[in-house]
């Protein structure tokens, strides 16, 4: 293969993943590991990409921030969300929960009712919800989905995570974007959590979207979910002020303003 060919092919691969692995670059080339280190010195001198600790990444890569810190933006608004959220629930119901900034928000109200089976790749909410320390029964059975553990995010993901997913079916799958358009529908940031989310849709009769109005008109790197598969969007009144409101508001039909 042509050195030209072979340095394209390695930008397209930044272009749509961002961050690469050296051994997912040879098993796509099927090039030797001195080859790839070659070209990938050649593209960092070009400053077309970066070289870090097992692969490169694209010079305009930028991770999304910790889930503490996102929990905490428009922590108010995203409060009234999961709590508005809750209330469209009822006993009895088995309901898909995946690790996003605001979901991770679902637990207290939650608990203000009971009789929910949820299954989840969270730690966190999985933990909350099944903490006994007054040895009281649980309000809840809690289902955590298990898996290749990420290094940020306290979640399951990858494979295993989607392939026991895959035996489930909810009634109602409960999601937090990154972002939300009328064009594209819900998108993550993430591969791993996009892959979740989409799952989730897959396996449930009724998608709910809990996004603040910050996440309105934004799409993120992954699409999970078309606007047809999503069933309601729960948002905040900053909302209705958002120049795609009423577009959004049209595609959905369904909003509940918390």
């Amino acid at each position: 293969m042509l050195e030209e060919t072979r340095l394209h092919r390695i930008c397209a691969l930044l272009s749509t993943l961002n961050h690469v692995s050296t051994d997912m670059i040879i098993q796509h080339l099927c090039v030797s590991r001195e080859t790839v280190r070659r070209d990938v010195l050649k593209l960092e001198a070009q400053g077309r990409l970066r070289r870090v600790h097992g692969g490169v990444i694209s010079n305009d890569y930028e991770p999304e921030p910790p889930l503490i810190v996102r929990t905490s933006v428009k922590g108010k608004e995203k409060r009234a969300i999961t709590s508005a959220a809750v209330k469209q629930l009822r006993s009895g119901q088995t309901v898909f929960i995946d690790a996003g900034s605001t979901t991770s928000l679902l637990t207290e109200p939650l608990m203000s009712m009971s009789g929910l089976t949820i299954i989840t790749n969270s730690l966190e909410i999985a933990g909350k919800l099944s903490s006994n320390e007054n040895n009281l029964p649980l309000q809840h059975d809690v289902i955590l989905l298990g898996g290749h553990m990420g290094s940020v995010a306290q979640a399951t993901a990858g494979e295993a995570t989607i392939s026991e997913l895959s035996r489930y079916r909810a009634d109602i799958a409960l999601l937090s974007p990154v972002g939300i358009s009328v064009r594209s529908g819900a998108s993550s940031f993430s591969h791993q959590e996009a892959a979740i989310a989409a799952a989730m849709v897959s396996h449930a009769k009724s998608t709910f979207i809990l996004a603040d109005s910050s996440k309105l008109g934004v799409t993120s790197r992954i699409v999970y979910a078309e606007p047809t598969q999503i069933t309601k969007l729960i948002t905040d009144e900053e909302a209705k002020s958002h120049p795609e409101f009423l577009e959004i508001e049209k595609a959905l039909g369904d909003i509940i303003i918390a």
